[in-house]
């Protein structure tokens, strides 16, 4: 069958599901990462045919995506920040909202001398995608990152190596932990912060396969891994130094009003690309 036909039959199973542009980007996320062909080729060679086996292929990938299952989980991978990452049912699926966070402690790098060898700590690190990101673009900064669950661990582990770069991963409960036992000039985290009354906002395809440990907490203490974290960001950042959160859109009032009442300085709430207040910074 003619790939251009297989494209069209695609999209139109899938449209029951997703609407026509998301199947239409699955099909050529797909088309990439099994055929290393893009958009431009299919154009420029519109007689490119699949084999039979290859749309066995194509087919179990397409039920499997009428079950809702992730595209990104089907294929192993998903790009952060342009970078790649392997990702499976250990680990979130990194979201744009959070290469917004990225991007933020990057521009406040830039202003520093160079030379100045920043010391990192992520807490939650889950793919590692926000560790990694910033070792890749900060060469001189010393990046540790830690995380509850020992599969994710491993997966931000082989992240940091195919990106070639250098994190210290730790597994440790961050609830359960009373000092660092080391300084650190940045602290950032993205933690679960979805509370049980908003599933119902939650897409099925998350909701039914993201891991739940990196998603929800409990309706009463939302922000139990904020404060903790704010604790610990208190006794183990440096003079100066900058905690950086993701949060719950609907709770960026609280978090300013928590990092208030800890004695965090220059705190700005920032929105994400869809208008949500999504990110908050303080200085110690």
């Amino acid at each position: 069958m003619k790939i251009k036909e297989y494209r069209t039959q695609f999209i139109q199973e899938l449209t029951p599901i997703y609407d026509a542009g998301e199947a239409e980007s699955f099909f050529y996320l797909i088309l990439e990462e099994k055929h290393q062909l893009k958009r431009i080729d299919l154009a420029l060679h519109p007689d490119l045919v699949f084999s039979e086996a290859e749309i066995v292929v194509w087919n179990s990938i397409s039920e499997q995506l009428k079950q809702e299952i992730p595209v990104q989980y089907l294929l192993g991978k998903t790009s952060f920040y342009g970078l790649d990452f392997e990702v499976n049912e250990n680990v979130l699926i990194p979201r744009p909202e959070t290469e917004e966070l990225v991007e933020w402690i990057l521009e406040s790098q830039k202003s520093k001398a160079e030379s100045q060898k920043v010391k990192i700590l992520d807490i939650g690190t889950g793919s590692g995608c926000i560790a990694i990101s910033l070792a890749k673009n900060l060469p001189n900064a010393r990046v540790f990152a830690i995380d509850v669950s020992e599969k994710a661990l491993a997966t931000a582990q082989k992240n940091a190596e195919n990106n070639s770069v250098n994190v210290t991963f730790i597994n440790q409960n961050i609830l359960e932990t009373e000092d660092l036992m080391q300084q650190f000039d940045i602290i950032v985290s993205n933690p679960p912060y979805v509370r049980n009354l908003e599933k119902e906002e939650i897409k099925k395809n998350v909701l039914e396969n993201e891991p739940h440990l990196a998603l929800f907490v409990e309706d009463n203490d939302a922000l139990i891994f904020y404060k903790k974290i704010a604790e610990l960001a208190q006794k183990n950042l440096s003079e100066n130094g900058e905690l950086y959160f993701e949060i719950n859109q609907y709770l960026g009032k609280e978090m300013v009003d928590l990092l208030e009442k800890m004695n965090f300085k220059n705190i700005e709430l920032r929105k994400d690309i869809y208008g949500s207040d999504r990110m908050v910074f303080g200085k110690k």
